[in-house]
């Protein structure tokens, strides 16, 4: 998924707002950061998370990121269609005062028990793999290779499948084994385009990402 956080010119200094800036008598900055995303009323094509604390804003990726969001999509479908679960996107995953869209996950195929109180998506706690593709640039690798890796950790994912284009000539690295109070993984497996990465566990065991999905390796 693409990422575009709240730029501010170079000239222009980035202003904090730091917990002793908020008055006595009023909420939280986790609250604030809260209640700001759920307010946001964002132009089509662009999307917003709440990361390590920070609000993001996503716009729509470019055709390449699209297209194997699609290619693993309707692999994941086939192979999901026959069982309980299934393979959903574009819904808001919500841990903690953390909201996360991923661009592909797998949940009970009737996930109503994980909807949150207030609707606004399901609870971590109904994810059982995400997989998540990056877009072009540092901020959209460091956001997936390292914000969204801490997090996912810290909610218990049990899998998580990172698919990268711009990992040198494109890597797909698997993370299993969360360590919720690390904030990072037990396994971390990481192969070139064009070597199969085979789903280890859950409902999505044996569900191969090989070059159907990703292409072959780069150069």
């Amino acid at each position: 998924m693409t990422a575009l956080a709240h730029e501010r010119p170079e000239t222009m200094p980035e202003t904090k707002t730091a917990p002793q800036d908020l008055p006595d008598n009023g909420p939280g900055l986790d609250e604030v950061v809260w209640q700001a995303w759920k307010a946001m009323e964002l132009p089509e094509g662009y999307r917003a998370e709440i990361i390590e604390g920070a609000i993001e804003v996503s716009p729509t990726g470019r055709y390449s990121h699209s297209q194997i969001i699609f290619l693993l999509k309707e692999a994941l479908g086939d192979f999901l269609r026959s069982g309980d679960f299934a393979a959903l996107h574009d819904t808001n995953i919500i841990h903690e005062g953390s909201a996360w869209i991923p661009d592909l996950f797998v949940v009970a195929r009737d996930p109503e028990r994980y909807v949150t109180d207030d609707g606004l998506g399901l609870t971590a706690a109904a994810v059982r793999v995400i997989f998540e593709v990056v877009s072009p640039g540092k901020r959209n690798q460091d956001r997936d290779h390292v914000r969204k890796r801490r997090e996912y950790a810290r909610a218990g994912i049990p899998v998580y499948v990172l698919i990268d284009d711009y990992d040198d000539q494109g890597a797909v690295t698997l993370f299993t084994g969360p360590q919720a109070d690390k904030a990072d993984w037990e396994d971390v497996h990481r192969v070139p385009y064009g070597t199969d990465v085979i789903v280890p566990k859950g409902p999505a065991k044996g569900f191969v990402v090989g070059e159907a999905i990703t292409g072959p390796k780069r150069g």
